[in-house]
């Protein structure tokens, strides 16, 4: 088991149960218990569950009504499901056109996209530190990025001025990704602040694609974004279930398997 595999099984675990105790977690993953203690100190820094005597309790329990939940770090984001999430990002950028301008938010499957492509004339508007970082080498690439508040966890800029910002600009293609993908409920995150700037970003794009690994489906984070409906494409992975695929086609939107 992969340390990130190990992260998301804990957290899945206590939230599931409510609290677990350090032996049980051991036991189950397979890791002494400093192994697990160490994990769990990581874990309630990035604030996803909360140190307990002896064990681990939910944050869910301990969180006020209508509280925003912390957002997952880059770096746990970055390895999860990375399979997957680059065969999503080669597949984003057949759709990219020379000349066009593009968004790319501040997703890690995001920031795949960024890596993969290639030096070719482009206007690119981004709140992801990484992604501007990455495409700042690309020479014939004009990289726009938003400003505001900078999120640690998810290296990125939100906030009232990152709202205002986009505001001022209009994009044709919108690649974005979200904690949550549901069919009745639609696009969601959990985090306000992220949920606001992701709301603003679907409304300047001519079109919205779903960078979307099958993790995210089923899916219902905190803060509601947007309706499906407003998802022009969807590129996800094969083990989406046929039927929430036909469901997306029902709705007009492209699917692209990968």
């Amino acid at each position: 088991m992969l340390v990130v595999e190990r992260y998301e099984k804990i957290v899945q675990l206590v939230n599931e149960r409510g609290s677990i105790r350090v032996s049980e977690l051991s036991e189950i993953c397979g890791v002494t218990e400093e192994t697990i203690r160490r994990d769990l100190d990581r874990l309630e820094r990035s604030g996803q569950l909360r140190r307990s005597h002896g064990g681990a309790v939910s944050v869910h329990s301990h969180s006020a009504p209508g509280r925003s939940q912390p957002e997952t770090p880059f770096f746990e984001r970055e390895v999860a499901n990375a399979a997957e999430k680059q065969r999503i990002a080669k597949a984003a950028v057949k759709l990219i056109q020379p000349h066009q301008k593009i968004l790319l938010d501040a997703s890690s499957t995001a920031w795949y996209v960024a890596q993969l492509i290639p030096d070719i004339p482009l206007t690119v508007l981004t709140n992801s530190m990484k992604a501007a970082a990455e495409l700042g080498g690309k020479e014939k690439i004009e990289v726009i990025s938003v400003g505001g508040i900078m999120a640690h966890h998810s290296l990125s800029f939100v906030g009232p001025l990152a709202e205002r910002a986009l505001d001022s600009y209009y994009v044709d293609l919108a690649f974005m990704s979200f904690k949550g993908v549901h069919l009745e409920r639609g696009l969601s995150e959990s985090n306000e602040l992220q949920a606001r700037v992701k709301h603003k970003m679907i409304g300047i794009a001519e079109k919205v694609v779903l960078l979307a690994d099958s993790s995210k489906f089923g899916i219902l984070a905190f803060k509601q974004v947007a309706d499906l409906k407003s998802v022009d494409t969807i590129i996800t992975d094969e083990r989406v279930q046929p039927e929430s695929l036909q469901a997306c086609k029902e709705l007009g939107i492209t699917v692209i398997p990968v």
